[in-house]
């Protein structure tokens, strides 16, 4: 039994009962905010490394593209020009 106050003693116990429950949870509620930040910061790398991979994606097709014409506007270019060296012999 606690020590003899004007409080009942009813009263303290249930006090000292949650002072427990308090302390006894505060780990499990740290570690699960843990666990909580570091799912949202790994949600949060893929999102953004899907993204990035995306992006870039677009980036290459452009080049790609980019080069393919280049390619073809050379061969038409030699093209043009053979056929016109055709054209000024005859």
């Amino acid at each position: 039994m606690a020590f003899p106050t004007a409080v009942n003693s009813q009263i303290t116990d249930s006090v000292t009962q949650v002072n427990t429950k308090v302390v006894g949870d505060s780990p499990a509620v740290s570690t699960s905010n843990l666990y909580l930040a570091t799912s949202q910061a790994l949600g949060n790398a893929a999102h953004n490394a899907t993204s990035n991979q995306q992006h870039a994606f677009m980036t290459m097709q452009a080049a790609t593209t980019q080069g393919v014409t280049s390619l073809l506007a050379l061969g038409t270019a030699a093209t043009g020009t053979a056929s016109k060296e055709i054209i000024e012999l005859k």
